[in-house]
């Protein structure tokens, strides 16, 4: 599939639907709270860890509270809190709390669930209204493999606790990496298929971080693995995000395939991601984007907020290259710093 045009005739505009100059509209914010991550996954981090980014440079949750404020003003309706981890963060509920009140369509989480348990209904009463849990295996032994540090009894005790709680629908996202889990898809399937309405299981491409293209394995190998044990009927896109959905005639499951790499999405991209240190990245891949926080920090109003946020994403580009046999390109940065 090819990169979006640009759309002939349109211009940078100081009102209206937050738009790029390729006619797509933004609504749909991911906001990192966090570098910060319990967990050493290999497709994310080096083993050895990271250089966290200074306390001072993070953005409050005062701070995080205006911006998606403002981001709200400009047609953002789902914003979702992702890290690093962003149960490590201290206090996060009172965060939730902030962004519920602010009448937004959907507020959700992406988490790795170790700590999710004891938190999920407090959550869930705070304003919560979804999770996205990452496991790559349901198996320990490849699940703590692929983690370096984790433990898939909590993780799946999470999951369990978000859909008690009512943090539905749980979507459950394993990153298939060939030689690590990719004899996982069937047992993931499998594992989830008794709660069908309740539980998505989504697999998704590697994706080139590092500089580095191998261990991506194809959303199609994938299908045709479980293919050979279940009967896929195609549902089409899934609501306003990536995934591609099937469903499980057997079971009466949905599963998702997110295919950056060998089937992207870029011409439907509807989002925007906030780092944790204020940067707004306006593609997954491109790491030059200028920092909010500056701009929050040297006293500028909320309208002065709005006019930045809407040169940055005029500037956004049409969609990254790593899907290219030839002139491809990594994406830039760190997956832990970036929040997916």
């Amino acid at each position: 599939m090819s990169l979006p045009r640009p759309v002939p005739g349109l211009a940078l505009r100081d009102s209206g639907p937050l738009l790029d100059p390729f006619g797509r509209v933004h609504t749909y914010l991911r906001v990192s709270v966090t570098d910060r991550c319990n967990y050493r996954c290999t497709y994310c981090m080096p083993e050895e860890g990271l250089s966290w980014m200074p306390r001072e440079s993070v953005l409050s949750y005062e701070e995080i509270g205006r911006v998606v404020g403002v981001f709200a003003g400009l047609g953002v309706r789902r914003v979702r809190l992702t890290g690093g981890e962003p149960l490590v963060r201290k206090d996060i509920v009172r965060l939730v709390e902030v962004l519920g009140a602010q009448g937004l369509e959907d507020l959700s989480m992406t988490t790795n669930a170790h700590l999710l348990a004891p938190l999920a209904e407090t959550l869930r009463a705070a304003g919560l209204r979804r999770v996205n849990v990452s496991c790559d295996a349901v198996d320990p032994e490849v699940f703590r493999q692929m983690t370096r540090t984790g433990d898939v009894v909590p993780v799946l005790a999470g999951i369990e606790a978000a859909r008690r709680a009512g943090l539905l629908p749980v979507k459950v996202n394993a990153v298939v990496v060939e030689g690590q889990n990719d004899g996982e898809a069937v047992r993931l399937v499998e594992h989830f298929a008794r709660w069908p309405q309740e539980i998505v299981v989504r697999f998704i491409e590697q994706m080139p971080f590092g500089g580095v293209k191998q261990g991506t394995v194809p959303a199609q190998r994938t299908r045709e693995r479980l293919s050979a044990r279940y009967t896929l009927t195609p549902l089409g896109e899934g609501q306003g995000g990536p995934a591609v959905d099937w469903r499980v005639e057997e079971t009466g499951q949905t599963v998702g395939f997110i295919s950056p790499i060998t089937e992207h999405f870029c011409h439907r991209c509807n989002r925007l991601r906030l780092e944790a240190d204020g940067h707004l990245r306006t593609c997954l891949s491109r790491d030059d984007t200028p920092s909010l926080r500056d701009l929050l920090r040297g006293g500028a109003t909320d309208a002065e907020l709005a006019r930045a946020v809407r040169r940055m994403v005029w500037g956004k580009v049409a969609g990254h290259e790593a899907h290219l046999e030839e002139g491809w390109r990594a994406f830039e940065g760190v997956m832990t710093q970036i929040g997916g």
